[in-house]
């Protein structure tokens, strides 16, 4: 049996407010939360799911795993977000590219991407 795509983790000073950004960001409920964990999923049924730990380490470079959102409408999503607690941040993208990037409130980056039809279109 192959494996499947459980949780993405993500280190944080404080899991609770981040885990609350991302549950507004993608419009999924809070599952789980303790002082060190949270989680954020559509259903507690349905993988993958994002969980938020407690790390009091200072985030000092680029994330190597980022997130990509895949709206209907780039602009407005990017607004959306903005609005949620994000800031644009450049990582030495072009001015040219079909997405924004963006960091949520402890700085990992994610990318708002222009919209999709399915994962290789």
């Amino acid at each position: 049996m192959a494996s499947r795509f459980y949780q993405v983790v993500i280190d944080s000073h404080d899991p609770a407010s981040l885990a609350e950004f991302w549950s507004a960001v993608l419009d999924q409920p809070i599952l789980y939360r303790d002082d060190d964990e949270v989680i954020v999923g559509a259903d507690p049924h349905a993988y993958p799911g994002l969980c938020f730990v407690r790390n009091d380490d200072a985030k000092t470079t680029k994330n190597h795993v980022h997130v990509d959102l895949d709206p209907d409408d780039l602009n407005a999503e990017v607004e959306r977000v903005l609005a949620l607690g994000a800031r644009r941040v450049d990582i030495g993208q072009s001015a040219d590219v079909p997405w924004v990037v963006l960091a949520d409130p402890e700085g990992n980056e994610f990318c708002v991407l222009r919209p999709h039809k399915s994962l290789v279109e």
